[in-house]
């Protein structure tokens, strides 16, 4: 879904006030959900969470989690629900033979660090990820999930954004009351800068929660291969503004660009109309790498890849080590 502009407004607008008696019904119905007793799985479990809907950087905090595991000599596999696939699962994700389509876009980034297992059923996905090798399980999303106990629960927020005008889904961004949830969690990571952010650290700081910062930085090379070049950008993703504005900022030249929902799926004609919009203003065509998996493999668009540089890394590591 494409998240309406008046959920990050820091006050609720009429809009919002409007939807809060939906809202006030949805978040009962979800925090009733979240107080249910989970299992343990059969090895500890780190959850990559977020307390609101839409993206905040999930999943580089994720595959940047499995690597400082592996550093401990440790074996994560990734557990994903495969949000916009259609199996079921458990299944482990191989990006030669499954698609978007199949098990979502997440766990095809996920699957070229390490092992990936979609499963909607979370407990049955984490004995999966056990019997591919794994003794850590890094869960992309879930936090509002009851299902596995969770030995680490790290919440992601945008910086920019942090909960927006702090109302549960459909009057605002979040998935259930954040009183409900905050008590979930282990730690906060912060990725990006802002007022909104900068609030959620001195918020976590005062429940005595680690408060970590970080950004996500482009890799080198593809931004060196943007820097300059006369691009139409498109991203179908929480806040595609925030792709948008790191081209400009590593210094592309953005003549147009194209914003779709979150996991939107692009039908032939999109990524064709795409193609030849380019083409005819002879501009480069550039997206994400979670857009990217859901397009077709022949279609001519460079991607920029982004990873996690953590700040503190040294406070999650010594979590990690606990476990």
């Amino acid at each position: 879904m494409r998240a309406p502009g008046f959920w990050w407004h820091e006050a609720p607008t009429p809009a919002a006030r409007l939807l809060a008696p939906v809202a006030a019904v949805y978040g009962a119905l979800a925090a009733r959900r979240m107080v249910r007793p989970g299992a343990a799985a059969p090895c500890p479990v780190v959850c990559i969470g977020n307390l609101t809907l839409g993206g905040a950087g999930k999943t580089p905090t994720a595959l940047a989690v499995a690597a400082l595991l592996r550093d401990l000599g440790r074996r994560p596999a990734f557990l994903s629900r495969g949000y916009g696939g259609r199996l079921p699962g458990p299944v482990r994700v191989d990006p030669a033979r499954h698609g978007a389509g199949d098990v979502g876009d997440e766990p095809l980034l996920l699957a070229r660090a390490g092992p990936a297992i979609v499963a909607r059923d979370r407990m049955a996905g984490a004995a999966a990820c056990r019997e591919a090798g794994a003794d850590v399980v890094v869960m992309d999303d879930g936090l509002q999930n009851p299902s596995l106990v969770k030995d680490l629960a790290l919440a992601v927020f945008d910086g920019a954004v942090g909960i927006g005008n702090g109302l549960v889904v459909p009057a605002g961004p979040l998935r259930a009351p954040a009183e409900m949830q905050w008590p979930r969690i282990h730690a906060a990571l912060v990725i990006g800068e802002g007022a909104p952010g900068a609030r959620i650290l001195a918020e976590a700081r005062r429940r005595g929660l680690p408060a970590l910062g970080g950004r996500l930085v482009p890799a080198p090379e593809a931004a060196a291969s943007l820097r300059g070049r006369r691009i139409l950008a498109f991203a179908g993703i929480g806040r595609p503004q925030k792709f948008f504005a790191t081209l400009r900022d590593l210094g592309a030249d953005l003549r147009e660009t194209r914003a779709f929902p979150d996991h939107h799926a692009f039908t032939a004609a999109e990524a064709e109309s795409l193609a030849a919009e380019a083409a005819r203003r002879d501009l480069m065509l550039v997206t994400t790498e979670k857009d990217r998996v859901r397009l077709p493999a022949g279609m001519p668009v460079a991607t920029l890849p982004v990873v996690l540089a953590l700040d503190g890394a040294e406070i999650l590591v010594e979590r990690l080590r606990r476990l």
